[in-house]
């Protein structure tokens, strides 16, 4: 094809979801995101302090696949070393009693981090797409049936793009579609995202715990669990803490270190180690989830040539996220087929 390349804005698992089917069936792709590099919200924090070189995943814990089409992408990523099952012991505790979870068939984790599924399709794009890094997309111009980009770091760009798909938290999609496509942008704002405070711990030894995970009913926690037990880690023994959403939208202006020091002694009483025992880093995810998650799978606006995909608009799970992506770049590739018009300059 020789007309103008379609911009995807966001490289969380559906924008790459996205680009990558947009790729497969001859479409040129431009890739933006405002990180240093892919992933959104599978993402994984590494360090060095005095516990040595870590890292810990601090955002999606792992992942399950069930539909038959993603089941087959995950196997991609196992066959790739990008992904990898976590046989992990899983139980939940309602302030006083501990249960064994309900398991699912079988949780995914990304390897050796949970940035590597995101890693390994950006860079599996191929020639017909570009990606663009710290790159934070503030408006979109409409410009002679096609859109240009205002950024904060590159001003307005050169490039013009036949459409715009935007792969971005809620709240991020609703100023940028506000002023071109009402539609969309009352969609993304009756979505209810929530927020979650999450601390990574390292510890100086193996805790004493039974378990790997464990979704945790009574505040100030939701989840916690042995990061350093995902197949591929490395590193000293770390544990990941999240904060519910009911806690976490309280105190969303707190201080991290005052959110730290009250999340590791919840953890203390859980059995694990005193605070002044390990090292600990805080990081505040202000979109962190949609309750309830919509299930429209994905929004496409023809006519402005527009569309939204997100785990948010899926069931709010990875799977979901990628079914999303996958789901819209379907239905852009179909108005392609359908309207020779859109598809030639």
């Amino acid at each position: 094809m020789t007309s103008a390349p379609i911009a995807v804005i966001g490289a969380g698992l559906a924008g790459l979801a996205c680009a990558q089917a947009l790729t497969q069936v001859g479409h040129t792709v431009h890739v933006f995101d405002k990180s240093r590099g892919p992933s959104g919200r599978m993402s994984t924090r590494r360090g060095d302090d005095a516990s040595g070189p870590w890292q810990c995943d601090h955002g999606a814990q792992y992942f399950t696949a069930r539909d038959d089409a993603f089941r087959a992408e995950v196997r991609r990523w196992q066959n790739a070393g990008a992904a990898a099952l976590w046989d992990a012991r899983i139980l939940s505790f309602d302030g006083e009693t501990w249960r064994t979870s309900d398991a699912p068939p079988e949780r995914f984790v990304g390897m050796p981090r949970m940035t590597s599924p995101a890693t390994w399709l950006a860079g599996s794009l191929g020639e017909r797409a570009m990606c663009q890094w710290q790159t934070t997309v503030q408006a979109l111009v409409p410009d002679a049936e096609r859109w240009t980009l205002d950024t904060a770091e590159h001003g307005r760009l050169s490039q013009r793009y036949r459409a715009v798909l935007l792969a971005i938290p809620a709240p991020q999609a609703q100023p940028l579609l506000a002023a071109v496509a009402p539609g969309g942008a009352a969609l993304a704002g009756g979505a209810r995202m929530r927020a979650s405070w999450a601390v990574m711990v390292r510890c100086p030894a193996p805790v004493a715990l039974p378990w790997e995970g464990a979704f945790i009913n009574a505040d100030p926690l939701r989840w916690v669990a042995r990061d350093s037990s995902k197949p591929g880690r490395t590193g000293p023994e770390t544990w990941l803490l999240h904060a519910s959403a009911q806690w976490s939208e309280a105190h969303l202006e707190d201080d991290a270190a005052a959110v730290t020091q009250q999340l590791l002694a919840a953890f203390t009483e859980l059995g694990g180690p005193r605070p002044e025992q390990v090292q600990a880093t805080a990081h505040r995810w202000r979109f962190a989830d949609t309750e309830p998650a919509l299930t429209l799978g994905h929004w496409w606006d023809a006519d402005a040539s527009l569309g939204l995909c997100g785990d948010w608009l899926h069931g709010g799970k990875v799977e979901g996220a990628w079914l999303s992506g996958q789901g819209l770049a379907q239905r852009v590739a179909q108005a392609v087929r359908d309207s020779r018009p859109w598809s030639s300059d």
